[in-house]
């Protein structure tokens, strides 16, 4: 039987003072045991680094982690449970995502501007004089 997979958003908060000392290497160490499970990493940036809500094993401040991967959903459990040993993670959250709304998340995320369906490209803007000439068919 072939294993189920899904996209998910993983949310982690990262402890914020070895997160400023490893700034690559923590969330590397998130990316290395998802692809360790048999993952595949699609999108990994950092949201923000602020307050917490309330302080988590003594912290109060935490960089905000967002990583979107392809994972089989039977591993998900494993993945959780070596987030929860790691020390330099506060929390983590993981999220499956509805298959229809992947490609516009993963473009969100990226930065891409997705284009709705059937939109046509837009078109530059003219100025007065211009658009004015324009509808009445005259050009320069």
């Amino acid at each position: 039987m072939a294993a189920i997979t899904a996209v998910y958003e993983g949310l982690f908060i990262f402890d914020s003072n070895r997160y400023a000392r490893e700034r690559a290497a923590l969330p590397k160490e998130v990316e290395s045991v998802i692809t360790e499970l048999g993952g595949e990493i699609l999108v990994s940036r950092l949201w923000e680094e602020r307050r917490l809500a309330y302080p988590i094993n003594g912290q109060r401040k935490g960089a905000y982690w967002l990583i979107y991967f392809r994972l089989p959903t039977l591993r998900v459990g494993e993945l959780t449970r070596a987030c929860e040993i790691n020390e330099g993670l506060l929390r983590q959250l993981f999220v499956r995502l509805p298959a229809s709304l992947v490609e516009a998340i993963l473009e969100h995320a990226t930065g891409a501007v997705p284009r709705a369906v059937g939109d046509a490209p837009k078109r530059p803007q003219v100025g007065a004089d211009e658009a004015e000439a324009e509808a009445v068919g005259i050009s320069n």
